[in-house]
């Protein structure tokens, strides 16, 4: 058991990691943390906000602007926005990953990714060693589906996937082990939000 940023965890305790930008974060982020919560069977969600993603040429808006925004909008005793990234002064998911097992040790992570991510998870620092760290919950997005599912890591770790009927075992699952479920899409995208100009880096 440890206290960090006011975050306990316990030991045995399901613990999503939804890692990101969050530039700005959204609705879409929210409801996709709310529906891993029920179809993972998980104890609690904790938003990684990230100093700065190293896949994207642009850099994001301020860390604690978009820390704050987070914290605004998160409306749900088991989401918790956490600074773990920038305080540890990583930037790439492996590393943090093995960072937070080490600071929260008996706790359960699965990271978690919406199926855009998935279909192009091949060309994230290390991935495989994230698949072989933690099970890995996908959730679909919009226009990323079929992507997802003939993706590079979709291939490669076939025999690794949990049936979306058995969402709820992936906590308890050993990696490498992965699960990709449907739920009911929103249509927020960050990018979208920049280009009406309502967030401006």
């Amino acid at each position: 058991m440890r206290a960090e940023d006011g975050i306990l965890l316990r030991s045995g305790q399901k613990v999503g990691l939804l890692g990101g930008s969050f530039d700005p974060p959204h609705a879409g982020h929210l409801h996709l943390s709310k529906e891993a919560l029920k179809r993972f069977g998980l104890d609690r969600v904790l938003w990684l906000v990230s100093p700065g993603n190293p896949l994207k040429p642009d850099a994001p808006a301020a860390f604690e602007r978009r820390l704050q925004a987070a914290r605004d909008l998160v409306d749900h005793p088991q989401i918790v926005v956490s600074d773990f990234e920038n305080r540890i002064g990583t930037r790439y998911t492996a590393r943090t990953i093995a960072e937070i097992q080490a600071h929260w040790p008996g706790v359960r992570f699965v990271w978690l990714m919406g199926a855009d991510n998935l279909a192009q998870f091949h060309r994230w620092q290390d991935w495989k060693q994230i698949m072989k760290r933690v099970p890995v919950g996908v959730l679909a997005r919009p226009d990323a589906r079929l992507a997802a599912r003939s993706s590079v890591a979709a291939r490669i770790f076939r025999g690794n996937r949990l049936p979306g009927r058995a969402s709820k075992l992936l906590g308890k699952s050993e990696p490498p082990c992965w699960c990709f479920i449907n739920i009911p899409m929103k249509p927020h995208s960050s990018t979208a939000i920049r280009q009406t100009g309502n967030w401006k880096r």
